[in-house]
């Protein structure tokens, strides 16, 4: 019976952590407006890009930046995979292409942007190795105030 327990917190702890990051730009913009929220909108190649992969296994993976991002920020991965295995669906692909060529003209990988909750643009970064989580955190809300 506890291990019944423990699994089935497992998975609903596991499933909250999941829903961090919106699976739309649409749905992010809402619930920031929802929620009076910043959205933190991040431009990867999650299988070919290794600042990319880094600042995800650093930073947005990091107990810290989720605990904060969870409580502070709205989420959205705008991800371009290359690997066939990891394409995503077209009408996925072609949101993020649009928001490309809005917030990520250059084609800068990773790029993070941060707007507020009309889509305004309060400033973009990228990654800086020597950038703990509570620093990186600490840039993404330089941009806020």
């Amino acid at each position: 019976m506890k291990q019944l327990l423990l699994l089935a917190f497992c998975l609903f702890f596991g499933t909250i952590q999941a829903q961090q990051w919106q699976d739309t730009f649409d749905d992010a913009v809402k619930l920031a407006n929802e929620e009076d929220k910043p959205i933190v909108l991040v431009f990867s190649g999650s299988d070919w890009c290794p600042p990319c992969i880094r600042l995800k296994r650093n930073i947005l993976d990091s107990e810290d930046f989720k605990k904060y991002a969870s409580a502070n920020y709205v989420l959205y991965n705008a991800d371009f995979p290359k690997k066939k295995k990891n394409q995503l669906q077209q009408d996925k692909l072609n949101s993020n292409k649009s928001l490309a060529e809005q917030y990520n003209p250059k084609g800068h990988f990773p790029l993070v942007v941060v707007m507020d909750k009309q889509k305004s643009v309060l400033g973009k970064t990228g990654f800086n190795r020597k950038n703990s989580p509570q620093e990186y955190i600490s840039l993404l809300n330089d941009f806020i105030k």
